[in-house]
């Protein structure tokens, strides 16, 4: 796990900026993970928060170095929840562990 700049890195596959999440404002996810590397057409996150509450799936943009990034509302107290899938229903959910970002206020 690396922090710059208010940029959290989760892994080589997905980051969250800002990092940690500020309630009521917007989080950028950018996600460059095991379905965009396969070559998936439209990548969705399916997100919730503190404990997976909430729960809403998004379509995300396919940015131009062939990552997918979306920027989402910021409504939970604790965490942010989220996994990735595609248009095939392929799913990358970290094998099983999610990923997870802190929420402040």
């Amino acid at each position: 796990m690396f922090i710059a700049k208010g940029k959290h890195i989760l892994d080589n596959r997905v980051d969250v900026t800002p990092s940690p999440a500020v309630r009521g404002r917007d989080v950028m996810i950018r996600y460059n993970g095991l379905l965009a590397k396969s070559g998936a057409d439209r990548v969705y996150v399916h997100y919730g928060f503190d404990g997976w509450k909430n729960v809403n799936t998004a379509e995300m943009r396919r940015e131009p170095d062939g990552s997918f990034a979306i920027s989402l509302p910021v409504q939970g107290t604790s965490e942010l929840n989220f996994c990735f899938k595609d248009s095939a229903n392929n799913w990358d959910n970290n094998n099983g562990w999610n990923w997870a970002s802190d929420i402040i206020y």
